[in-house]
């Protein structure tokens, strides 16, 4: 896939929505009480070592509650911070702040998240094997966590269903895969088909068919092995199934050419951020 590029336009509607939610019908009572109207100065940092993504989501979140909130960035998105680092300098009214305030940070603690947890699997799998995130994302902010991911150095799998033949053991559960195959192939249009196999009897079974990509899922190292020495010299390979930090390397030592992580997307830690006042 190539680099995602988020638009202002885009960014600013989607932190308009986030807003709308949190602003919802009356505004915020609590910082309303605040009555004055002095410039403050506040520190953005980083409580932990991290990724950081989200500085232009941040931004616009002050922005659209008062413009003139002057957001100094100090650090770039894909850029690593330790701990107690400063990543941004908020000037404004406290009010207008703390009125944004979670918001802001909502969206830079998830995108940080994703981007960290996804860069810990690809440091740990290596230069010869790329890390991939899959469709499991929060529904509508599928584009925002699929940037998160290249943030931390991994790579986007499809988009969405009509992105590329993606035959798994769901679909041939109630038809032959070598017909499923087959049918791809021939109505493909150059669509890339990736055909999932779980066991290496499956494998033999589709070996010289002209597709893309062979998917091993949720299988041991040792058949893994097999199965990318058979596949090599046909297909891309590709490993899934429960795969986590403890046993990426062991994956990706196999020679497989890409691994796919669901969690990097569905169960990364927010990474916290805290207002120096």
């Amino acid at each position: 896939m190539s680099k995602i590029k988020l638009s202002e336009n885009f960014i600013e509607n989607i932190v308009k929505l986030a807003l709308n939610e949190d602003l919802y019908p009356s505004g915020d009572i609590t910082s309303n009480l605040i009555q004055d109207k002095k410039i403050i100065k506040i520190k953005l940092i980083s409580n932990q070592k991290a990724i950081i993504g989200g500085l232009l989501f941040a931004k616009h979140a002050f922005k659209l509650i008062d413009n003139k909130i002057k957001f100094i960035v100090k650090k770039k998105d894909g850029s690593f911070v330790k701990k107690n680092s400063l990543v941004a300098i908020i000037h404004g009214k406290a009010k207008n702040i703390l009125i944004a305030e979670r918001v802001a940070l909502n969206f830079l603690s998830h995108i940080s998240g994703i981007a960290t947890k996804t860069n810990q699997f690809v440091k740990l799998a290596g230069k010869k094997c790329k890390i991939c995130c899959t469709r499991k994302t929060i529904p509508n902010l599928r584009v925002i966590q699929k940037y998160a991911v290249k943030l931390g150095g991994g790579t986007n799998h499809r988009f969405n269903l009509s992105d590329e033949f993606l035959i798994k053991d769901n679909h041939t559960a109630s038809s032959d895969l070598k017909k499923l195959v087959s049918l791809a192939i021939k109505n493909g249009k150059g669509k890339k088909i990736t055909v999932e196999v779980d066991n290496l009897k499956q494998l033999k079974k589709i070996i010289g068919l002209k597709f893309n990509t062979v998917l091993f899922d949720n299988m041991n190292i040792k058949d893994l092995k097999s199965g990318i020495k058979i596949a090599k010299k046909y297909y891309e390979t590709e490993a899934s199934g429960n795969i986590n930090l403890r046993t990426i390397k062991s994956v990706a030592k196999t020679g497989v050419d890409r691994i796919s992580v669901g969690s990097i997307t569905h169960s990364a830690s927010a990474v916290d951020f805290k207002l120096e006042f």
